[in-house]
Order: structure tokens, then C-alpha cells, then sequence
């Protein structure tokens, strides 16, 4: 809504506080002297009174809620089209952390429309099942999530996200897993992840100010990933959906650094109180390892961290079951995260 401006001061208010002033003026005068006395002791009393500034016709601007690209801009490719439109490829070296690695990106049809031009999108970014080196399932048809997606901004269900889908590993061996974290002596991926892609998102994109518009969300390894980012950071994500994932850090990398893992575990951190975040949990209910796993974690959450359960109807530890729970996580994060602004 446009600001309403404010109702000037009535030059008849000021006249009639100056008369009011008059009338006591003059009936403390000496005997017999009238409104002419009053007048000469006012004038000799005082200087004239400077003409009184004139009231703000509006209230200050609001602070904008719209992050405009801030540059530089980066190159794409297209690496795939798809009904909601094409999904883009660059490969990004973080300024911070001197990780390389590649980054796919998918925005909402919204998004180049003219009447959107001055609107910010909120960010969603998307970590897969795996090792995720060199690829990122979220990209392909198996979680088709940028038309699940549309689909729902169509029956007014979800936000139009803009979709940050990043590798999350620079080695396909397991052996030489990141876990998302900067593990000493390894490449700094969480730095990378934590910093390094949002700075990047809003060297590019139109994006929602501060982080109520910024969420995170995974699979299976990714579900570690985006609950531990959310965590670590909650000055960077506001929400996160870690679907099916477990919650501590096994990477053979953390040999001979146990204080550093446990300042990256989920577990740790979730119990720790310390971060201001909503996250979505979900587990698969034909799993019962996992569902037992899950409901641990989620109890172990102290505020101001809030943790919800979600338990899938006969679900699996499967791709396929990943599929079927985008349209539940969508519509949990629109309803926890700021929704696309306009200045």
C-alpha cells in the first residue's frame, strides 16, 4: 500500500491559538487598557515568532524489501529445458572460499515477466541424495520440483522460488566426502555453500532482503546438509526441509579433528538453542530405522529452534518416495518463508 499522507496543520488552529493567547493578554492588563496594550507588551516583551515549518505531507519511505542484483553478473548455460522453463549451469569460485564447483539454477516463469520487474523472489537451495559431484538430482525429471512448483503457484498453494541447485561434493568417493562443512585441511565447502552462493545469488538475481525469503532444502545427504547449514547459519536461511536424513557427520576426512566434527553435527547443533529457524523433518513410515532416527532428532530441538515431523504414509528410503513429498514440502515452506516483494 502506498504511504498516506498526513493532515497538514490548519492555518485556522494556529489563528485561533493566537487568540486565545490575546484574551488573558488583556484582561491582565492595567485598568482601562484594551487589546492595543496587550499588543504593545507582546511586541515589547518578545522578538516576532519565525514562521513555523510546515508539516511532512508523508511519513519516511519504508526501507525496501527488494534486493536488486548487485553484480557482477555470471555466465549460463542451458543444461536442460523443462515445461516450467529452462534450468540454467555456471560453475562458481567462491571469492571466500576458493571452492569451484557447479551450480544450476531454475527461475520461475514470474520472474521475467515485465510486471515482476521491481519484485524480489524468495531463494530456495536444493541439495540432492549421494556424493552429488558433478550433479544435482533436483535438476532432472526424477524430482521434477520446478513444474511441481508452478503448479502450485497456480492454485495459489506455493511461492514462485527461485532454485539454487549446487554439487555439494568436488569427489564422487565417499571416502572423500565434504559433509558440507570446512573440515581442516580439506576444500571449504561450507564456506562455499554458506557464503559464497548467496553471495552470488544476489550478484545475479532479484532476491527478498534479509533472510526471511531463504531456505534450504535436501534429501537423504542433502537432508544432513540443509538442516546443518540452517542451523550453523540463521542469520543466512530462515527455514529448512531436511527430508529423510540422519545426523552425524561420519566422513572419514574428520580423523583427528572430533571438536570440529561435533561443531557440524546436526545433533549437536539442533540441542544447542542457539538458532532461530523453522525446519520441516520428514521420515519415511515403512522405514522404521528411520523413523526412529528422525523422531530423536526432532526431540531433541530446544528453541528458539522449531522443528515439525512430517511421517510419510508407507514411504522409503526412494527417489521415487522423494518425488511424491515435493508438493508438502513446497507448501510448508511458503508458509514459513517471505513470499515474492514489490517496493
Amino acid at each position: 500500500m502506498l504511504p498516506q499522507p498526513r493532515p497538514a496543520v490548519r492555518r485556522s488552529a494556529a489563528a485561533a491559538a493566537l487568540l486565545a493567547l490575546a484574551v488573558p493578554l488583556t484582561a491582565c492588563g492595567s485598568p482601562g487598557g484594551g487589546a492595543s496594550d496587550a499588543r504593545a507588551a507582546i511586541s515589547a516583551d518578545r522578538s516576532p515568532a519565525a514562521p513555523a515549518a510546515p508539516a511532512s505531507s508523508s511519513p519516511p519511505p519504508k526501507p525496501s524489501r527488494v534486493l536488486m542484483p548487485t553484480g557482477p553478473a555470471a555466465r549460463f548455460s542451458t543444461a536442460r529445458d523443462t515445461e516450467a522453463g529452462p534450468i540454467l549451469m555456471t560453475t562458481l569460485t567462491g571469492a571466500k572460499s576458493g571452492v569451484s564447483g557447479k551450480v544450476w539454477v531454475w527461475l520461475p516463469p514470474q520472474y521475467d515477466d515485465p510486471e515482476y520487474a521491481r519484485t524480489g523472489f524468495p531463494v530456495l537451495t536444493l541439495y540432492a541424495g549421494g556424493q552429488s559431484a558433478g550433479y544435482n538430482t533436483w535438476t532432472d525429471d526424477q524430482l521434477p520440483i520446478q513444474e511441481i512448483d508452478q503448479q502450485l503457484v497456480a492454485e495459489g498453494r506455493a511461492h514462485p522460488f527461485i532454485m539454487i541447485m549446487p554439487v555439494q561434493n568436488l569427489e564422487s568417493s565417499e571416502s572423500r566426502a565434504l559433509e558440507c562443512a570446512d573440515i581442516p585441511g580439506q576444500p571449504k565447502i561450507g564456506t562455499w555453500m554458506a557464503e559464497d552462493l548467496p553471495d552470488f545469488v544476489r550478484a545475479n538475481f532479484r532476491t527478498v532482503r534479509g533472510r526471511d525469503g531463504w531456505a534450504v532444502m535436501g534429501a537423504s545427504t542433502g537432508a544432513f546438509c540443509s538442516a546443518k547449514l540452517a542451523l550453523q547459519h540463521p542469520d543466512v536461511f530462515r527455514a529448512a526441509v531436511p527430508i529423510d536424513g540422519y545426523w552425524n557427520p561420519d566422513s572419514p576426512l574428520w580423523k583427528g579433528h572430533e571438536q570440529e566434527r561435533l561443531a557440524n553435527s546436526p545433533d549437536e547443533l539442533v540441542a544447542a538453542g542457539t538458532a532461530d529457524v523453522r525446519m520441516l523433518a520428514t521420515a519415511g513410515g515403512a522405514n522404521a530405522y528411520e523413523t526412529r532416527l528422525v523422531k530423536k532428532w526432532v526431540a531433541r530441538a530446544k528453541a528458539p529452534t522449531t522443528v515439525e515431523y512430517y511421517e510419510q504414509p508407507g514411504g522409503k528410503h526412494l527417489t521415487s518416495d522423494f518425488k511424491r513429498m515435493i508438493p508438502t514440502t513446497l507448501e510448508w515452506l511458503t508458509a514459513n518463508t517471505a513470499g515474492p516483494e514489490a517496493d
